[in-house]
């Protein structure tokens, strides 16, 4: 068990949670559909990235990855500050690297036919 499985804070399951609360996650999700977007995520999980900076690690033209960090952080996924000259990005906390490490580790389960966890 880890210590965010806690019962005190664990979701009702059997509650649906409100509307509002449902469109923003499908919105979520809906940006981590596009591979290049769950990429540039994973990186600004670890660190902060300037426009420059994330299109080299991720091999497209700035003007993509612009318009990419753009819908990242109308979804809440991706937080942005200035530093000098240059706006600086990285992922909005801790649920977002939790999502996409369960996406990920999900992902890694199903590839190589490995059980579950509960």
């Amino acid at each position: 068990m880890h210590a965010r499985d806690d019962t005190a804070t664990a979701p009702d399951w059997q509650q649906l949670p409100p509307v509002a609360q449902v469109d923003a996650a499908v919105e979520g999700f809906r940006m981590l559909a596009d591979p290049t977007r769950l990429r540039m995520l994973w990186l600004l999980c670890g660190a902060e990235y300037d426009v420059t900076t994330l299109a080299t690690a991720v091999g497209i033209a700035r003007p993509a990855v612009s318009q990419h960090l753009g819908k990242l952080r109308l979804a809440g996924l991706v937080t942005t500050h200035r530093d000098g000259r240059r706006a600086v990005y990285k992922a909005r906390g801790g649920h977002v690297r939790r999502l996409l490490a369960e996406a990920v580790g999900a992902a890694v389960h199903h590839l190589h036919d490995i059980p579950d966890h509960d």
